[in-house]
């Protein structure tokens, strides 16, 4: 475009100069009354002696209704009014301007306009104020948006408390079938000291490790500990029956070696295909003779069992050769016995104790850790030695990703 008005291809551009001068031709008395937001000056004592149309239309006033004879304050809802006497008033004499104040208006039709109010003081040649100027703008659209936000607040503060109560609800639930797949309670047997712990790792999904201890006959006690590949309800599924089928086969035959050939059975014929599904586990029967146990166990791919010398020492009970139950029809399992004479104890657990992170590279705890803990407390009660190690899985916080079970059988020592 040429600075004449034509542009480059020769021809001229129309002229919008006269348009912007039509507008300007507005008087300042048109722009007052017009304007989009609303005006009004008001005396010191609050007497309102001039406002625009556009505040008049908003109220549905008219000027004889108002000027000369309302106030500032007459305009205002109760609370409103309340507010603008004790707090409004008196900030505008001290401050001389205040900006951006949320009220509330009353009309004639009787809806509360919501507005947002700028007043200023007009002062005069000696500093004395004169008169109050005030600027009136429409918050209704932001009323509604701020109740809009409102509304979602609450409705996503319901639904987090329905959240919360329905993962509480889980959580109970969770710790019920938990409990079904565990012992109530150890059975009391004379001279023989048991004690049982199990850590959930996550009170929001089911774990997958196992003990149970229970008499067989009148001289003998059958128990076992394990562990379910898997989490959730699909783990819990395998741990029940893995559970109930080890206990069934005890009590009909307390024989280690064929009672986890007889699981490993059970777990073949029941998960083929695509879905396999295998566990660890211990099974073992011990039997009391004068002031000791005489025991025998055989392990499935589990950690070995550990036991605590009246001594003062610590070893573990090593179970060559055992598979993983669930994997092979043709697992082999291989039996092992040891004595619990008074003060001896042994120890059972889940890998979880093993496995857990512990120092600053977080590396595994380990079986070597492991013996040197129960060493430094041999000789001591299966009470006693749970509870430690209960106390040990705190320490690791979170450090601890994965369910333990813990089952400890001894000899309490003689007095």
């Amino acid at each position: 475009m040429s600075p004449g008005g034509v542009d480059d291809a020769g021809a001229e551009a129309p002229d919008i100069r006269p348009a912007f001068s039509s507008l300007l031709e507005d008087s300042a008395e048109d722009l007052y009354e017009s304007a989009p937001c609303g005006y009004l000056s008001t005396l010191m004592d609050g007497t309102i002696a001039k406002i625009n149309a556009t505040l008049l239309g908003w109220l549905g006033l008219t000027r004889e209704e108002v000027v000369g004879r309302k106030r500032f304050s007459d305009l205002l809802t109760v609370g409103g009014r309340l507010y603008h006497e004790t707090h409004f008033a008196p900030l505008l004499r001290m401050q001389g301007h205040l900006g951006g104040v949320a009220l509330e208006m009353r009309t004639a039709a009787g809806p509360r306009l919501p507005v947002l109010v700028t007043s200023t003081l007009k002062r005069g040649a000696d500093g004395e104020p004169l008169l109050i100027r005030t600027t009136v703008f429409d918050a209704t659209d932001r009323r509604a948006y701020e109740q809009e936000l409102l509304r979602a607040r609450r409705a996503a503060d319901e639904a987090r408390e329905q959240a919360e109560a329905d993962r509480a609800q889980l959580r109970e639930a969770l710790a019920v079938l938990q409990r079904s797949l565990l012992p109530a309670a150890l059975p009391d047997l004379p001279g023989v000291e048991t004690a049982g712990y199990y850590h959930t790792a996550s009170p929001m999904e089911l774990g997958g490790d196992f003990y149970d201890l229970f008499p067989v006959d009148d001289t003998r006690t059958a128990f076992f500990l394990g562990d379910v590949c898997g989490k959730g309800p699909q783990a819990a599924a395998l741990t029940s029956l893995t559970r109930y089928t080890l206990r069934a086969a005890m009590i009909q035959d307390a024989d280690p070696v064929d009672d986890l050939s007889v699981l490993n059975r059970a777990l073949m014929e029941r998960y083929t295909g695509d879905d396999p599904r295998f566990c660890t586990a211990v099974a073992g029967v011990f039997e009391r003779a004068g002031d000791t146990l005489r025991v025998r166990l055989a392990s499935g791919g589990h950690p070995p069992a550990l036991v605590l010398r009246s001594g003062g020492t610590a070893e573990y009970l090593r179970t060559r050769g055992g598979m993983l139950v669930g994997v092979l029809p043709t697992a082999q399992f291989t039996e092992v016995s040891t004595v619990l004479r008074p003060g001896d104890t042994l120890l059972l657990y889940t890998d979880g104790l093993t496995e857990a992170r512990v120092g600053p590279g977080r590396r595994l705890y380990g079986y070597e850790a492991l013996l040197a803990f129960a060493a430094a407390r041999a000789p001591t009660g299966s009470r006693a030695l749970v509870d430690a190690l209960t106390g040990l899985l705190r320490d690791f916080g979170d450090g601890l990703d994965d369910d333990t079970a813990l089952l400890a059988i001894g000899v309490p020592a003689t007095p």
